[in-house]
Protein backbone atom coordinates (compact mmCIF):
# COMPACT_ATOMS: atom_id res chain seq x y z
CA UNK A 1 0.00 0.00 0.00
CA UNK A 2 1.69 3.09 -0.83
CA UNK A 3 2.35 5.84 2.11
CA UNK A 4 -0.24 8.44 2.34
CA UNK A 5 1.40 11.79 3.42
CA UNK A 6 -0.85 13.89 5.74
CA UNK A 7 -0.15 17.21 7.69
CA UNK A 8 -0.99 15.24 11.00
CA UNK A 9 1.77 12.90 9.19
CA UNK A 10 4.03 16.40 8.87
CA UNK A 11 3.19 17.37 12.38
CA UNK A 12 4.32 14.38 14.13
CA UNK A 13 7.52 14.26 11.82
CA UNK A 14 8.60 17.94 12.63
CA UNK A 15 7.93 17.10 16.52
CA UNK A 16 9.86 14.19 16.22
CA UNK A 17 12.79 16.17 14.91
CA UNK A 18 13.08 18.68 17.17
CA UNK A 19 13.13 16.47 19.91
CA UNK A 20 16.31 14.68 18.73
CA UNK A 21 18.13 17.87 17.76
CA UNK A 22 17.33 18.88 21.26
CA UNK A 23 18.94 15.68 22.31
CA UNK A 24 21.68 15.99 19.91
CA UNK A 25 22.93 19.54 21.10
CA UNK A 26 22.58 18.33 24.98
CA UNK A 27 25.42 15.49 23.65
CA UNK A 28 27.73 18.25 22.35
CA UNK A 29 27.51 17.75 18.75
CA UNK A 30 29.23 20.33 16.92
CA UNK A 31 27.14 22.93 14.91
CA UNK A 32 27.61 22.29 11.03
CA UNK A 33 28.08 26.09 11.21
CA UNK A 34 31.13 25.53 12.65
CA UNK A 35 33.55 23.55 10.41
CA UNK A 36 35.94 21.06 12.23
CA UNK A 37 39.74 20.54 12.15
CA UNK A 38 38.84 16.88 11.03
CA UNK A 39 36.13 16.80 9.58
CA UNK A 40 35.01 19.45 7.86
CA UNK A 41 33.93 17.74 4.05
CA UNK A 42 32.02 15.15 6.14
CA UNK A 43 29.65 17.62 8.34
CA UNK A 44 29.74 19.89 4.85
CA UNK A 45 28.21 16.79 3.33
CA UNK A 46 25.64 16.63 6.36
CA UNK A 47 24.28 19.68 5.85
CA UNK A 48 20.19 19.73 6.33
CA UNK A 49 17.63 19.08 3.39
CA UNK A 50 14.90 21.42 3.55
CA UNK A 51 11.72 20.09 4.57
CA UNK A 52 9.18 18.40 2.00
CA UNK A 53 5.97 20.30 1.22
CA UNK A 54 3.53 19.71 -1.00
CA UNK A 55 3.97 22.48 -3.65
CA UNK A 56 5.29 21.94 -6.48
CA UNK A 57 9.24 23.54 -6.60
CA UNK A 58 9.48 26.39 -8.79
CA UNK A 59 10.76 25.18 -12.13
CA UNK A 60 14.78 25.80 -12.69
CA UNK A 61 16.67 26.06 -16.12
CA UNK A 62 18.39 23.27 -18.21
CA UNK A 63 21.86 23.70 -16.84
CA UNK A 64 24.06 24.02 -19.88
CA UNK A 65 27.17 21.63 -19.94
CA UNK A 66 30.28 23.63 -18.36
CA UNK A 67 33.01 24.55 -21.04
CA UNK A 68 35.83 22.33 -19.21
CA UNK A 69 32.96 19.31 -19.83
CA UNK A 70 34.11 19.27 -23.68
CA UNK A 71 36.97 16.64 -23.76
CA UNK A 72 40.54 17.63 -24.77
CA UNK A 73 41.76 16.98 -28.27
CA UNK A 74 43.51 13.63 -27.91
CA UNK A 75 47.32 13.12 -28.98
CA UNK A 76 48.79 10.57 -31.30
CA UNK A 77 51.49 9.03 -28.82
CA UNK A 78 51.31 9.82 -25.18
CA UNK A 79 53.16 12.80 -25.34
CA UNK A 80 52.47 14.37 -21.65
CA UNK A 81 55.04 11.66 -20.26
CA UNK A 82 57.86 12.11 -23.14
CA UNK A 83 57.26 15.92 -22.92
CA UNK A 84 58.02 15.39 -18.90
CA UNK A 85 61.17 13.39 -19.71
CA UNK A 86 62.25 15.78 -22.45
CA UNK A 87 61.02 19.19 -21.35
CA UNK A 88 59.13 19.81 -24.86
CA UNK A 89 55.53 20.61 -25.35
CA UNK A 90 53.32 19.75 -28.67
CA UNK A 91 50.79 22.42 -27.69
CA UNK A 92 52.06 24.75 -31.20
CA UNK A 93 52.11 21.68 -33.77
CA UNK A 94 48.73 20.73 -33.21
CA UNK A 95 47.42 22.16 -36.56
CA UNK A 96 49.64 19.35 -38.23
CA UNK A 97 47.97 16.90 -36.21
CA UNK A 98 44.90 14.83 -37.63
CA UNK A 99 44.92 11.97 -35.23
CA UNK A 100 44.95 8.17 -35.60
CA UNK A 101 44.80 5.81 -33.03
CA UNK A 102 48.20 3.90 -32.34
CA UNK A 103 46.38 0.34 -32.86
CA UNK A 104 46.53 1.32 -36.65
CA UNK A 105 50.86 1.59 -36.57
CA UNK A 106 53.05 -1.34 -37.74
CA UNK A 107 56.34 -1.54 -35.33
CA UNK A 108 59.06 -2.98 -35.93
CA UNK A 109 59.97 -6.18 -34.29
CA UNK A 110 63.38 -6.20 -32.73
CA UNK A 111 65.74 -8.31 -34.87
CA UNK A 112 64.20 -7.80 -37.95
CA UNK A 113 65.80 -8.31 -41.46
CA UNK A 114 65.93 -5.91 -43.49
CA UNK A 115 67.33 -3.94 -46.68
CA UNK A 116 68.48 0.25 -46.97
CA UNK A 117 68.41 0.79 -50.46
CA UNK A 118 68.21 5.20 -51.70
CA UNK A 119 70.85 4.90 -55.17
CA UNK A 120 71.11 2.46 -57.92
CA UNK A 121 67.64 2.28 -58.46
CA UNK A 122 65.35 0.16 -59.80
CA UNK A 123 64.61 -1.05 -56.07
CA UNK A 124 65.92 -5.00 -56.12
CA UNK A 125 62.87 -6.49 -54.92
CA UNK A 126 63.93 -9.78 -54.55
CA UNK A 127 65.84 -9.42 -51.36
CA UNK A 128 64.52 -11.86 -48.54
CA UNK A 129 63.84 -9.38 -46.01
CA UNK A 130 61.05 -8.49 -43.45
CA UNK A 131 61.75 -4.47 -44.34
CA UNK A 132 62.49 -2.44 -47.12
CA UNK A 133 63.91 1.31 -46.05
CA UNK A 134 63.78 3.17 -49.44
CA UNK A 135 63.10 6.82 -50.51
CA UNK A 136 60.10 9.02 -50.64
CA UNK A 137 59.86 10.88 -53.88
CA UNK A 138 61.94 8.36 -56.01
CA UNK A 139 59.46 5.19 -55.55
CA UNK A 140 56.27 5.54 -56.84
CA UNK A 141 53.27 3.81 -55.27
CA UNK A 142 53.26 0.62 -57.56
CA UNK A 143 57.10 -0.18 -56.11
CA UNK A 144 55.70 0.02 -52.06
CA UNK A 145 52.56 -2.21 -53.38
CA UNK A 146 54.79 -4.62 -54.98
CA UNK A 147 56.60 -5.15 -51.54
CA UNK A 148 54.05 -5.46 -49.98
CA UNK A 149 52.74 -8.43 -52.12
CA UNK A 150 55.92 -9.82 -51.20
CA UNK A 151 55.19 -9.72 -47.64
CA UNK A 152 57.55 -7.06 -46.88
CA UNK A 153 56.93 -3.97 -44.48
CA UNK A 154 58.36 -0.48 -46.35
CA UNK A 155 60.02 2.67 -44.30
CA UNK A 156 59.85 5.99 -46.16
CA UNK A 157 63.20 7.68 -46.22
CA UNK A 158 62.77 11.33 -46.02
CA UNK A 159 64.89 14.47 -45.37
CA UNK A 160 63.72 16.45 -42.41
CA UNK A 161 66.46 18.51 -41.44
CA UNK A 162 68.05 19.21 -44.56
CA UNK A 163 67.00 20.93 -47.58
CA UNK A 164 68.01 19.29 -51.03
CA UNK A 165 68.16 20.98 -54.27
CA UNK A 166 67.06 18.08 -56.43
CA UNK A 167 64.58 17.16 -54.84
CA UNK A 168 60.35 17.91 -56.39
CA UNK A 169 59.87 20.66 -53.60
CA UNK A 170 62.83 22.55 -52.65
CA UNK A 171 61.28 25.84 -54.64
CA UNK A 172 58.86 25.92 -51.99
CA UNK A 173 61.30 26.26 -49.02
CA UNK A 174 61.97 29.99 -48.32
CA UNK A 175 65.30 30.84 -48.61
CA UNK A 176 65.01 31.99 -45.13
CA UNK A 177 65.12 28.24 -43.85
CA UNK A 178 68.56 27.19 -45.66
CA UNK A 179 71.61 27.38 -43.79
CA UNK A 180 75.26 26.10 -43.99
CA UNK A 181 75.67 23.18 -46.26
CA UNK A 182 76.33 19.76 -44.97
CA UNK A 183 80.19 18.71 -44.88
CA UNK A 184 80.57 16.18 -47.55
CA UNK A 185 76.81 16.57 -48.77
CA UNK A 186 77.16 19.80 -52.00
CA UNK A 187 73.36 20.58 -52.67
CA UNK A 188 72.12 19.88 -49.05
CA UNK A 189 71.60 22.66 -46.46
CA UNK A 190 70.56 22.47 -43.19
CA UNK A 191 67.06 23.34 -42.41
CA UNK A 192 66.11 26.50 -39.56
CA UNK A 193 64.38 24.23 -37.36
CA UNK A 194 62.67 26.78 -34.97
CA UNK A 195 60.74 28.00 -37.48
CA UNK A 196 57.98 25.69 -37.55
CA UNK A 197 55.19 28.24 -39.06
CA UNK A 198 57.10 27.95 -42.13
CA UNK A 199 58.78 24.31 -41.72
CA UNK A 200 56.37 22.21 -40.00
CA UNK A 201 53.49 22.64 -43.10
CA UNK A 202 56.28 21.78 -45.97
CA UNK A 203 57.52 18.48 -43.85
CA UNK A 204 53.73 17.77 -43.01
CA UNK A 205 52.82 17.56 -46.81
CA UNK A 206 56.19 14.90 -47.01
CA UNK A 207 54.53 12.89 -44.63
CA UNK A 208 51.29 13.04 -46.50
CA UNK A 209 53.23 11.64 -49.56
CA UNK A 210 54.59 9.18 -47.39
CA UNK A 211 51.32 7.69 -45.98
CA UNK A 212 49.64 8.15 -49.63
CA UNK A 213 51.71 5.89 -51.60
CA UNK A 214 50.84 2.93 -49.19
CA UNK A 215 54.70 3.68 -46.51
CA UNK A 216 53.79 1.83 -43.14
CA UNK A 217 56.69 4.17 -41.32
CA UNK A 218 59.24 7.18 -41.74
CA UNK A 219 62.73 7.38 -41.42
CA UNK A 220 63.33 11.28 -40.88
CA UNK A 221 67.34 11.98 -41.93
CA UNK A 222 69.12 14.86 -40.14
CA UNK A 223 67.32 15.27 -36.61
CA UNK A 224 70.31 16.45 -35.00
CA UNK A 225 71.50 19.34 -36.79
CA UNK A 226 71.56 21.38 -33.04
CA UNK A 227 74.91 19.45 -33.30
CA UNK A 228 76.07 20.12 -36.33
CA UNK A 229 77.63 23.59 -37.89
CA UNK A 230 74.12 24.43 -39.56
CA UNK A 231 74.26 28.28 -39.73
CA UNK A 232 71.69 28.74 -37.11
CA UNK A 233 72.00 29.01 -33.13
CA UNK A 234 69.80 25.93 -32.77
CA UNK A 235 70.16 24.42 -29.28
CA UNK A 236 69.41 21.07 -28.04
CA UNK A 237 66.21 22.04 -26.46
CA UNK A 238 65.03 23.37 -30.13
CA UNK A 239 66.07 19.46 -31.62
CA UNK A 240 64.07 18.25 -29.19
CA UNK A 241 60.86 20.60 -29.85
CA UNK A 242 61.13 19.80 -33.40
CA UNK A 243 62.28 15.75 -32.93
CA UNK A 244 58.99 15.83 -31.04
CA UNK A 245 57.10 17.13 -33.70
CA UNK A 246 58.53 14.35 -36.48
CA UNK A 247 57.11 11.46 -33.90
CA UNK A 248 53.69 13.55 -33.34
CA UNK A 249 53.11 14.17 -36.78
CA UNK A 250 54.49 10.53 -38.20
CA UNK A 251 51.88 9.31 -35.80
CA UNK A 252 48.92 11.46 -36.45
CA UNK A 253 49.14 9.87 -39.97
CA UNK A 254 49.63 6.38 -38.91
CA UNK A 255 53.42 6.00 -39.66
CA UNK A 256 55.63 4.54 -37.15
CA UNK A 257 58.82 6.76 -37.21
CA UNK A 258 61.99 5.99 -36.64
CA UNK A 259 64.90 8.19 -34.57
CA UNK A 260 67.78 8.74 -36.78
CA UNK A 261 71.11 8.80 -35.04
CA UNK A 262 70.83 11.70 -32.19
CA UNK A 263 72.68 9.91 -29.57
CA UNK A 264 72.79 12.06 -27.23
CA UNK A 265 69.01 12.74 -27.10
CA UNK A 266 68.04 9.31 -26.95
CA UNK A 267 67.45 9.21 -23.64
CA UNK A 268 64.90 11.97 -23.65
CA UNK A 269 63.57 11.20 -27.24
CA UNK A 270 63.21 7.01 -26.48
CA UNK A 271 59.68 7.12 -25.16
CA UNK A 272 58.16 8.76 -28.47
CA UNK A 273 60.10 6.88 -31.06
CA UNK A 274 58.92 3.49 -31.92
CA UNK A 275 62.37 2.51 -33.12
CA UNK A 276 66.30 3.88 -34.14
CA UNK A 277 68.32 3.69 -37.23
CA UNK A 278 71.85 4.40 -36.58
CA UNK A 279 75.12 4.48 -38.70
CA UNK A 280 78.79 3.62 -38.19
CA UNK A 281 78.37 3.24 -34.30
CA UNK A 282 80.69 -0.07 -33.69
CA UNK A 283 82.91 2.49 -35.33
CA UNK A 284 83.08 5.49 -33.68
CA UNK A 285 82.50 2.66 -30.55
CA UNK A 286 78.92 4.60 -29.34
CA UNK A 287 76.58 1.53 -29.46
CA UNK A 288 75.80 1.51 -26.10
CA UNK A 289 74.11 4.91 -26.19
CA UNK A 290 71.53 2.97 -28.49
CA UNK A 291 70.48 0.42 -25.33
CA UNK A 292 67.53 2.17 -24.04
CA UNK A 293 65.91 0.96 -27.21
CA UNK A 294 66.56 -2.62 -27.36
CA UNK A 295 65.86 -2.84 -23.60
CA UNK A 296 62.20 -1.32 -24.63
CA UNK A 297 62.08 -4.13 -26.89
CA UNK A 298 62.02 -2.12 -30.08
CA UNK A 299 64.02 -2.93 -33.29
CA UNK A 300 67.38 -0.81 -33.69
CA UNK A 301 68.39 -0.91 -37.31
CA UNK A 302 72.35 -0.48 -37.96
CA UNK A 303 74.80 0.19 -41.03
CA UNK A 304 78.39 0.05 -40.56
CA UNK A 305 80.04 1.14 -43.84
CA UNK A 306 83.75 -0.70 -43.05
CA UNK A 307 83.95 -4.28 -42.50
CA UNK A 308 84.59 -6.81 -41.90
CA UNK A 309 81.66 -7.67 -40.39
CA UNK A 310 83.09 -10.26 -38.05
CA UNK A 311 84.44 -7.33 -36.27
CA UNK A 312 81.37 -5.87 -35.25
CA UNK A 313 78.25 -8.96 -35.93
CA UNK A 314 79.20 -10.41 -32.95
CA UNK A 315 78.55 -7.62 -30.79
CA UNK A 316 75.39 -6.44 -32.62
CA UNK A 317 73.88 -9.83 -32.02
CA UNK A 318 74.39 -10.05 -28.51
CA UNK A 319 72.53 -6.62 -28.57
CA UNK A 320 69.93 -7.16 -30.30
CA UNK A 321 70.74 -4.78 -33.12
CA UNK A 322 69.65 -5.62 -37.28
CA UNK A 323 72.97 -5.02 -38.32
CA UNK A 324 74.53 -5.07 -41.73
CA UNK A 325 77.56 -3.31 -43.86
CA UNK A 326 75.85 -1.29 -46.54
CA UNK A 327 78.30 1.07 -49.52
CA UNK A 328 77.85 4.62 -48.36
CA UNK A 329 75.85 5.42 -50.80
CA UNK A 330 73.46 2.88 -50.08
CA UNK A 331 72.89 0.99 -53.16
CA UNK A 332 71.37 -2.27 -53.40
CA UNK A 333 74.48 -3.97 -51.54
CA UNK A 334 74.44 -5.69 -48.48
CA UNK A 335 76.01 -8.18 -46.29
CA UNK A 336 73.87 -8.73 -43.29
CA UNK A 337 75.02 -10.33 -39.90
CA UNK A 338 74.02 -14.10 -40.16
Amino acid sequence: MRFQYTSATRAIWIGAALLALASLTGCGVQDASAPSATGSRALASATAQPEATSAPPAPTATPQPAASAQPAAPTATPLPDVAANAGVTDQPNQQFLPVITQSAIWYPAPNSSWQWQLTGLPVDQSVDVAVYDIDLFDNDASVIAALHARGRRVICYMNAGAWENFRPDSAQFPDALKGKELDGWPGERWLDIRNLAALGPLIAARLDLCKAKGFDAVEPDNVDGYSNDSGFPLTAQDQLTYNTFLANAAHARGLSVGLKNDLDQVTALQPLFDWALNEQCFQYAECDMLTPFATAGKAVFQAEYKGPTSAFCPQAKAMHFSAMLKHLLLDAFREACS
